[in-house]
């Protein structure tokens, strides 16, 4: 089965393709916003790009790691990115997603909830290859789209 994971920050969106049958990353690419669209055409242009991703790589499942309930500072591009992102998901093919905090990836991984910020920082080694020479986003998205299996 063929899982995405996406992680959003306010200019990007990291996402992460995994295949749960060989147990690899096939591909972990960001779509970048172009400064020069406003709000409205950054979302639409988000929205088109994903979907093609979907459709490109035939996912099935999908995972968003979602900004934080109890953040201090909450981005609201990245709030409405999220959202588009959910949107986009239900216009798809997809058999299932879930949107996610720390606590409900680890449950779907199996993990302890105390693992995602050392995993995620690269304190400690996980099971893809060149875990340490990923950045945080890329880290984020790979756990996303390996919790998916189980959304």
């Amino acid at each position: 089965m063929i899982t995405i994971g996406i992680r959003a920050a306010p200019k990007t969106v990291t996402f992460a393709i995994y295949d749960s049958d060989s147990r690899e990353i096939i591909n972990i690419e960001e779509i970048k916003i172009p400064a020069a669209f406003a709000a409205p055409d950054a979302l639409k242009y988000l929205r088109s790009n994903l979907l093609d991703v979907l459709r490109e790589f035939r996912v099935s499942k999908a995972g968003i790691r979602a900004c934080e309930p109890n953040a201090q500072n909450p981005d609201i591009r990245r709030i409405q990115m999220e959202g588009v992102i959910q949107e986009a998901f239900a216009s798809s093919e997809l058999t299932g997603y879930y949107v996610g905090h720390i606590s409900s990836i680890t449950s779907r991984l199996g993990i302890p909830r105390t693992d995602f910020k050392v995993l995620v920082n690269g304190e400690r080694d996980f099971e893809v290859e060149n875990w340490g020479e990923l950045g945080q986003s890329e880290r984020e998205a790979i756990l996303c789209a390996m919790a998916a299996v189980n959304a």
